[in-house]
């Protein structure tokens, strides 16, 4: 059997085993060890234990769990509340002003955390109740909090450019620079959709009454602005010393939990509960990742062994002639039609031992091409039928927000997404010009 036909057999075998309901995990690592002992016999069964200790000894992964807390302090802690109710005062008098907030919200909640799940949760306990109280339509509020919170997987320190760094082998610190401007960009076309969208039809997000706005003073508005100075501040505190080389990045990560423990404290909502709670969900998810990467790695071992990538490869430029830009703008849109069935962490353990290869010796830029992958991603949480945030929506919010009207909020948003994708591809250096800026890449 040649390596083509092996490598159709493994993929078919590993996507039939997750139609019938297999975790990734367990489907990734059967099919990469039955693999690797079937072609090289009981010494290819290393390979699995080879991949293990690879991520064992990748000390940026220790990250993970770090941010993974870090997020989960600040919701638990009722940090993000604050925050709201800063974004509320000041944006809520203007036409879609709530909607703008909780975009805003979002973006800070992604400086935080790194995780779209997170966003989603405190989107749905606070920003939800308090839009639907002041008659906001339910596709805008569905759409804005489902597009929002999926900013956390773009914006650093994002928990899928590590992923990505991982299976790519690229420097997180890169990846995260390299996902900054894209992810605001891409939030600042939110912000100018939803303001052309109610400045068109403004019984969509109606504005805060006059009788609510007299009631809040300035005084008042200025002590609801220090809310937002400590997300500022936690961030500040991790980043800054990272980017001087006064800390690693393992080690920034861990000042960046401690302070928002610290500032968690200082409001005197630190308590055991928050603690608890917060280290079990952090334990769920980095154990999670830990186990679908260990088989992510085992499989792309495997694949890589067979030479299966460069055969690919061959197809696309010898066989069907295509150019590295029409290569390229087929794996964007598979990766599309891919997000409508799959998550972004299956994407990538799926994909990753072809396309990551592929756009290697294609010669593309490989911090620039983890952004556009990390962009497909966030459009695979908002894409039906089975995208991750649609569901999250459908299991938070009210039951009058039907699977019809989920589905049907997030078209224009998506639009936005797929904008902000081409744009980044067009011109790379969105992409490409912090990364060169700051560490001179």
């Amino acid at each position: 059997m040649d390596h083509n036909t092996i490598a159709l057999l493994m993929f078919s075998t590993m996507l039939l085993m997750m139609l019938t309901g297999q975790r990734v995990f367990g489907a990734i690592g059967f099919v990469a060890v039955v693999a690797a002992f079937w072609l090289w016999g009981p010494g290819g069964t290393q390979m699995g234990f080879g991949s293990v200790m690879k991520l064992m000894k990748w000390t940026p992964l220790l990250t993970l769990p770090m941010f993974v807390y870090m997020g989960y302090v600040m919701s638990e802690s009722r940090l993000a509340e604050d925050l709201y109710r800063m974004f509320h005062v000041w944006f809520g008098p203007l036409p879609g002003g709530l909607a703008i907030g909780t975009i805003m919200l979002m973006v800070m909640i992604s400086v935080m955390n790194g995780l779209s799940v997170a966003g989603m949760a405190i989107g749905a306990t606070i920003a939800l109740p308090e839009l639907l109280r002041r008659n906001y339509d339910k596709l805008m509020i569905s759409g804005v909090i489902q597009a929002g919170s999926s900013l956390g997987i773009l914006i650093p320190p994002s928990v899928v450019l590590v992923l990505f760094s991982l299976i790519a082998r690229q420097p997180v610190s890169e990846l995260w620079l390299a996902g900054a401007v894209p992810g605001l960009l891409m939030a600042t076309l939110f912000v100018a959709y939803i303001v052309i969208r109610c400045k068109m039809n403004p019984d969509l997000a109606p504005p805060m009454d006059a009788e609510e706005r007299a009631m809040i003073t300035m005084r008042e508005k200025l002590r609801l602005l220090r809310a937002g100075l400590m997300p500022v501040f936690i961030f500040v505190a991790m980043m800054v010393p990272f980017l001087k080389g006064w800390a690693s990045l393992t080690e920034a990560s861990v000042i960046g939990a401690l302070a928002a423990v610290f500032a968690a404290a200082i409001k005197r909502r630190f308590t055991w509960q928050v603690f608890k709670v917060s280290t079990e969900n952090t334990l769920k998810i980095t154990v999670m990742f830990m186990l679908i990467i260990t088989a992510a790695l085992s499989f792309g071992a495997v694949f890589d062994g067979l030479g299966a990538g460069r055969a690919i490869e061959d197809f696309f430029t010898d066989s069907l002639g295509l150019g590295p830009w029409q290569i390229l703008i087929l794996m964007q849109l598979s990766f599309l039609v891919m997000g409508m069935f799959l998550d972004d962490t299956a994407m990538l353990v799926i994909v990753a031992p072809v396309y990551v290869s592929l756009a290697r010796h294609l010669g593309f830029d490989m911090i620039w091409y983890g952004v556009l992958y990390t962009i497909t991603c966030q459009v695979a949480y908002l894409t039906p039928p089975f995208g991750y945030n649609l569901f999250l929506m459908k299991a938070m919010a009210p039951k009058d927000f039907t699977l019809p009207v989920i589905y049907a909020s997030v078209i224009p948003f998506v639009g936005v997404m797929v904008l902000t994708l081409i744009l980044v591809m067009i011109f790379p250096q969105l992409a490409l010009w912090l990364p060169h800026a700051v560490l001179g890449r």
